[in-house]
């Protein structure tokens, strides 16, 4: 899980939103690239919206998508192998247009509400006519099953606790061989309605859910 925007204590080099730059450059690579892959047409370009280190850029590189990738850490972008922008995502405007821009790493669910505007309204910006913009984001409870411990593991997420009905407050341990890094993030939960409701400040309208999870969907910019 990426940053949501809070603080972070730890060896090296942190990401101005809070990630911590080794961990996120050795994480596996996960889930996502297949879900992204499958939700668009093959070769389709991508804009990545909040890169990290390539996890994601990379794998969606070999499945044959061109991939321009852009964060706000030079530091992350230090190790991405691609076609890269240093730039704040909510400030971002290009000439180019794409056949899909992706919002991953659960940034929707920031708990600043204007920025979660921005956020959208940059993908909208980028997404060419006819074309899908791929958000990822937590919903209503999700973080607080994180928290509970399951057997003998201890639980992804400790110190789960609402601060209001919509917004949760976590500490993630990271640990890459001897270091740790400690990250507490503030997460606000966007539930379907307040999905919708977002998408079209933006001028974007709700495609598909794409997880069983409801995590990943596809939004399309509004009909004329």
């Amino acid at each position: 899980m990426a940053s949501m925007g809070q603080t972070t204590t730890g060896p090296g080099p942190i990401a101005p939103d809070g990630s911590p730059v080794r961990v996120f450059a050795s994480a596996p690579v996960g889930e996502e690239p297949a879900i992204v892959h499958g939700a668009i047409p093959d070769g389709a370009s991508i804009l990545e919206l909040g890169c990290g280190a390539g996890r994601v850029t990379h794998e969606l590189l070999a499945l044959g998508h061109a991939v321009l990738a852009v964060d706000e850490s030079p530091e992350m972008l230090d190790h991405v192998r691609a076609e890269v922008r240093c730039a704040r995502i909510e400030e971002l405007r290009l000439e180019r247009r794409f056949d899909a821009v992706l919002l991953g790493s659960f940034l929707l669910n920031s708990a600043d509400a204007d920025l979660r505007l921005r956020f959208l309204r940059t993908c909208r910006f980028h997404v060419r006519a006819g074309g899908a913009v791929l958000v990822q984001r937590t919903v209503p409870g999700q973080l607080l099953a994180l928290g509970r411990a399951e057997g003998d593991r201890p639980p992804p997420l400790r110190d789960v606790r609402h601060v209001r009905a919509d917004l949760v407050e976590a500490t993630i341990d990271y640990r890459v061989d001897d270091e740790v890094w400690t990250q507490r993030i503030v997460n606000h939960e966007l539930d379907d309605a307040d999905l919708v409701a977002c998408l079209g400040e933006a001028d974007l309208e709700l495609d598909a859910f794409l997880t069983d999870d409801r995590n990943w969907v596809r939004a399309r910019p509004r009909s004329a």
